[in-house]
């Protein structure tokens, strides 16, 4: 398996997304995985504030040199904060996907949703899984 940094203080999504909740807010991002499998992170486009999305609705999109890919909602809710940097720096995925390569904060509409989210340990298995499907 590669060298992925998967923090034992963050939830994950199959989708390769990384949810860190703080009461009844999560704030999403994609993974080490994802950014490493993606490249070079070009273009990131990210909902309006007080949209709302049901969980494994495409919430946006990111494109590398390498692959266009959509971004799913972990849970259903509303966008409460959006990470406007990435418009200008979208490396900053790349350079720092757990810190300011954060995309979207959303107001969790049913905090049963987090429930089935992996921990570290399930994920890198996920991912190790699909390694070696390689």
């Amino acid at each position: 398996m590669g060298d992925y940094e998967f923090p034992a203080t963050l939830r994950f999504t199959t989708d390769d997304e990384w949810i860190r909740v703080a009461d009844s807010r999560i704030t999403v991002g994609v993974t080490d995985f994802a950014q490493q499998q993606l490249g070079d992170v070009v273009f990131v486009e990210l909902p309006e504030i007080g949209k709302s999305f049901e969980k494994g609705e495409p919430f946006g999109v990111i494109e590398s040199v390498k692959a266009v890919a959509d971004l799913y909602a972990p849970v259903t809710g509303e966008i409460v904060e959006v990470n406007a940097d990435l418009a200008e720096r979208p490396e900053a995925v790349n350079e720092d996907c757990y810190g300011d390569g954060w995309m979207i904060v959303i107001s969790v509409a049913d905090a049963a949703e987090l429930e089935p989210l992996l921990g570290p340990d399930e994920y890198a298995a996920s991912v190790a899984t699909r390694e070696s499907d390689h």
